[in-house]
């Protein structure tokens, strides 16, 4: 006799992050993992080191300033938020609160993975809708509702692909919904989006019982090492997460560090309009090559490779990383051949264009 655990948590996949390690003696330039090259705001560090001097006191465990700041930036009503240890905390709990074994919740065929992970985790069963042009689909997603649904994961923008569906399709997507089901609006990358049809969801939100907004502070604020995200939903749903989830599951570091990077518009918008043109000249330049890329409205490209021997997704990689510049692979999200690629400073964006038109054109010869 041994412990064994409960149906359906050996057959999850376990996640893996992407690479962060370069070879010995050659400089690593780290885009693997969406992480914004230019860092947090020096008001964010300057809070955390504030917060720093009172390590032996446990942080509050409402995170009342930090949803203090989220309300004064967007206008919401703290009594609609709960934050959590990233946004991956939040996917959790909404699955530990609304499935069970019997249950079903759809996300897109190339999802974000933890969707997958915490369905079955909850004992409940995924269902994949495909995808048109690595595009969220809505009547595929509408077609595979059923009387089991109780959860919808939508990401918008969608990682790995980059791409977004309008606003006015979200709104389509939730009007077909029933009243029982959930939509989960996941805009880890929403404050990268610059186009006008595009809506993070607070809106939807705010006048329905069946929607909720998940945000993350690990892309845009800088701070994926403190781990902190936030939701807005119905007071009802908001109650029923926050009586499951841990009661400190933010750190002292994070509440501060989170509530002075929200607030620092300026560094923000700097960041977002670094990323606009190095994403738009990374595309260009990737396109050049003779390489495929998805288009994208994130701080990340999908690039695709040419399906003939040695130009692939895999050698590539290889080629990459022996000169220090870590892309992600992505066979996991459904494409084995191709790479992710975050945007990161001037200097690595360069290096893996030059690199890649090395590759490209030494497997031609």
């Amino acid at each position: 006799m041994k412990p064994v655990p409960k149906n359906g948590v050996l057959d999850i996949e376990i996640y893996v992050p992407g690479k962060s390690r370069a070879p010995e003696g050659i400089r690593l330039h780290k885009l693997s993992s969406n992480e914004t090259p230019l860092g947090p705001s020096p008001m964010a560090l300057e809070a955390a080191r504030g917060a720093s001097d009172k390590l032996e006191l446990y942080p509050d465990g409402q995170a009342s300033a930090l949803k203090a700041a989220i309300s004064e930036v967007y206008g919401l009503n703290p009594a609609n938020l709960l934050c959590g240890n990233g946004s991956d905390e939040l996917l959790s709990l909404l699955c530990q609160c609304y499935l069970a074994p019997g249950d079903e919740a759809i996300h897109t065929e190339h999802g974000f993975l933890v969707y997958d992970i915490q369905i079955r985790a909850a004992g409940a069963t995924p269902v994949v809708a495909p995808e048109r042009e690595a595009t969220a689909d809505v009547d595929a997603i509408l077609e595979r509702v059923s009387a089991r649904t109780k959860l919808v994961f939508l990401a918008n923008p969608n990682n790995p692909t980059g791409t977004y569906l309008p606003f006015d399709e979200v709104r389509r997507l939730h009007a077909g919904l029933p009243g029982h089901v959930i939509l989960v609006l996941d805009a880890a990358y929403a404050e990268y989006v610059r186009r006008n049809d595009y809506g993070a969801g607070i809106e939807l939100v705010s006048s329905t019982e069946n929607v909720v907004m998940t945000r993350t502070f690990s892309k845009i604020y800088g701070l994926a090492g403190l781990r902190i995200g936030w939701l807005y939903g119905p007071e009802e749903i908001v109650q029923a997460l926050d009586r499951v989830r841990g009661p400190f599951n933010l750190n002292a570091l994070a509440i501060a560090a989170g509530a002075a990077a929200i607030r620092d518009r300026a560094f923000t918008d700097r960041a977002a309009a670094f990323n606009a043109e190095w994403l738009e000249w990374t595309t260009r330049e990737l396109e050049a090559l003779g390489l495929t890329v998805t288009p994208s409205v994130g701080n990340f490209v999908l690039v695709h490779f040419p399906e003939e021997p040695g130009k692939g997704a895999a050698e590539a990689d290889a080629y990459l990383t022996e000169r220090g510049f870590i892309l992600r692979r992505v066979s996991g999200y459904g494409f084995p051949n191709a790479l992710r690629m975050s945007i990161g400073v001037e200097e690595a964006n360069r290096g893996v264009v030059a690199a890649l038109g090395e590759f490209l054109q030494s497997s031609r010869s």
